[in-house]
């Protein structure tokens, strides 16, 4: 039977045990794309089991070993101990999902794969910064940081949050132009690299009704200058209020809009999409995403979780490493 290209390999790390993480992947279109799953497969074989989702699994020790219409979930089997399989001890499970990361890390640098997806992981156990994610873990392992991009995507809007998982009463002193430049020049060069087309991006002001662009606003210092200076270079126009900005005659305007914080963005966007969604790192020297959702640890043994982000990501995975 005929070798996969190496090159069209791609990686989905297993994330967090305590989660919904095991149940999606089964469900998933996974199993049919020849992608390396990195993770446990005595944890995946054993919440199948109790799940009573029938899955063919096999292990392999390289990504090479995956052969071309399988229909198996192909696991690149990474030790992990526990006694119950939805009840793994928090420091089990922090340093087996790093090292999962860094494996899958390690496999794209190496050419070994053309990317990742990482399934959804628990940031309070596994970071001491509560303001790291995996974008920003990544980003600092590929030496990138403050410069990576995380995108939320959908064919029809994607959003930006300049900064994200920090404190509300932080975020006005963390937007300064260098960060706001920086992140839309990656921004655009990533999405033409991708998707090959110049987006249109919308830049919203930080205050409500951009606090009428006072002398001190954070709208005038910082994000107006940085508009002016790129409107020249790509399509870019703001700043915007946030209340109107996801109306609907307004959403076709755009293909990105950026905002300020993570929940102004995030919020209306969950709310026009769902899950709907992939969560995509631009700046990275390979393609990383994952879904847009998390661990759902109260659901974890309920069998009805929707694998639709995670199926999301392997299309759009699928279709970028073509």
């Amino acid at each position: 039977m005929p070798m996969l290209k190496l090159m069209n390999n791609f990686g989905i790390v297993l994330g967090e045990p305590n989660s919904i993480n095991c149940e999606i992947l089964a469900k998933s279109k996974a199993y049919k794309k020849g992608a390396v799953i990195i993770g446990s497969y005595k944890l995946l074989k054993s919440q199948l089991k109790i799940l009573k989702i029938k899955r063919k699994l096999k292990k392999i020790k390289t990504p090479e070993e995956i052969r071309k219409n399988d229909k198996v979930l192909n696991v690149l089997d990474i030790p992990l101990k526990f006694k119950k399989a939805f009840k793994v001890n928090h420091k089990e499970s922090s340093n087996y999902v790093k090292k999962c990361l860094v494996i899958g890390h390690n496999l794209c640098l190496q050419k070994k794969i053309r990317g990742i997806i990482n399934c959804s992981v628990n940031k309070k156990n596994l970071f001491k910064n509560r303001n790291l994610g995996v974008t920003e873990f990544l980003a600092k392992k590929n030496k990138v940081l403050n410069s990576e991009v995380m995108i939320i995507y959908n064919k029809n809007l994607s959003v930006v949050p300049l900064t994200t998982h920090i404190k509300v009463k932080d975020i006005s002193k963390s937007i300064k132009k260098n960060l706001l430049l920086k992140k839309l020049k990656t921004l655009n060069k990533y999405y033409v690299k991708y998707f090959k087309k110049t987006p249109r991006i919308g830049v919203l002001g930080l205050n409500p009704h951009n606090l009428e662009l006072k002398k001190n606003s954070e709208e005038l210092k910082v994000i107006v200058p940085i508009i002016k200076r790129l409107k020249k270079k790509i399509k870019i126009s703001g700043p915007y209020p946030a209340d109107t900005i996801f109306l609907k005659h307004n959403l076709s305007r755009f293909d990105i809009i950026v905002g300020m914080y993570h929940d102004q963005v995030l919020s209306p966007f969950k709310a026009l999409y769902g899950f709907d969604a992939v969560n995509i790192t631009f700046g990275l020297p390979y393609i990383r995403m994952s879904p847009d959702h998390g661990v759902a640890e109260d659901k974890k043994k309920l069998n009805i979780s929707n694998p639709l982000s995670l199926n999301r990501c392997i299309e759009l995975i699928t279709k970028l490493i073509k």
